[in-house]
């Protein structure tokens, strides 16, 4: 089912056409009262017969929304303009907002990637661009487009990793929400099409672990992040050991054989890495 234009005239003109019929009727049972003319009668009662059929075919139409016409069970077409319109008579009419719609979803409880369960929720904002397959091609197009996004959510959450622990893959839902909503947006597009519907954007509202394993995910966050400050603060240490021992070399401060030089960057490497303050110890040389 796809969209048409319904036929229409001005509302005014039809108006206008309402007040003739209606002074014609007027007139023919006026003339029968006085003449008995039935001619005139029949004629009279023939136009209160239109007028009453002029007034089930105005209807109103308000911006960002659409009517869609149909007589005796057949579709007639669309109106998508606003304003004040007289149309064919005695049809059913039912109105589609063509309004942008935002849609927050549940959090719903889904698996990732690696198998790990979280909790996810997006809000969806859409509107419809076809309002003839919004009413024909589905029961419910609102309900259709909540159950399809989550779906959709489900589907593409179950793709990706909740974190890029081990770098191990290009994409994860926290670190990569752009692209992921993307992807979103792609998939529930291709899913409410049917409706009618187009998604203007997709994105992902709340993420986190299950509780069942949050507090387990969070020790491996907090580890993470231990061992990469550790990591800059040796290698920090190494390049400062270096730049002493090559100075002291350059200088000719004094001279390390290797097992002195191996003594100094054990020494160096524990003041420098060690989280307590280390106590210095002071060589006065040999005392006889």
């Amino acid at each position: 089912m796809k969209e048409k234009d319904m036929f229409k005239v001005n509302g005014f003109l039809g108006v206008l056409l309402f007040i003739l019929l209606g002074a014609a009727a007027v007139i023919g049972v006026r003339q029968f009262t006085l003449y008995e003319n039935y001619v005139l009668l029949v004629l009279g009662v023939l136009c209160g017969l239109v007028m009453f059929l002029i007034l089930t075919g105005f209807t109103i139409v308000q911006p960002n929304q659409a009517k869609v016409f149909t007589l005796f069970g057949r579709y007639l077409g669309v109106i998508k303009h606003e304003g004040f319109y007289l149309t064919i008579p005695l049809t059913v009419r039912k109105t589609v907002s063509l309004r942008v719609i935002n849609f927050n979803s549940d959090k719903l409880k889904v698996n990732d990637l690696e198998g790990n369960p979280i909790e996810i929720a997006a809000v969806v904002v859409y509107k419809v661009v076809d309002s003839a397959k919004a009413v024909f091609d589905v029961e419910n197009y609102k309900g259709f487009v909540h159950t399809q996004s989550e779906t959709g959510l489900r589907h593409v959450a179950s793709q990706y990793p909740y974190d890029n622990m081990n770098n191990d893959y290009e994409i994860s839902l926290r670190q990569h929400s752009d692209e992921v909503g993307d992807e979103l947006t792609k998939d529930l597009q291709k899913r409410l099409e049917l409706a009618g519907v187009e998604i203007i954007e997709a994105r992902i509202m709340h993420l986190a672990y299950s509780s069942e394993i949050a507090s387990a995910m969070l020790q491996r966050q907090q580890a993470k992040a231990v061992l990469a400050a550790r990591k800059v603060i040796v290698d920090g240490a190494v390049m400062m050991v270096k730049s002493a021992i090559d100075q002291l070399k350059e200088e000719g401060i004094v001279e390390l054989d290797e097992e002195k030089k191996a003594q100094m960057v054990n020494n160096l490497m524990v003041a420098i890495v060690s989280e307590k303050g280390s106590q210095p110890v002071i060589n006065t040389g040999t005392i006889y």
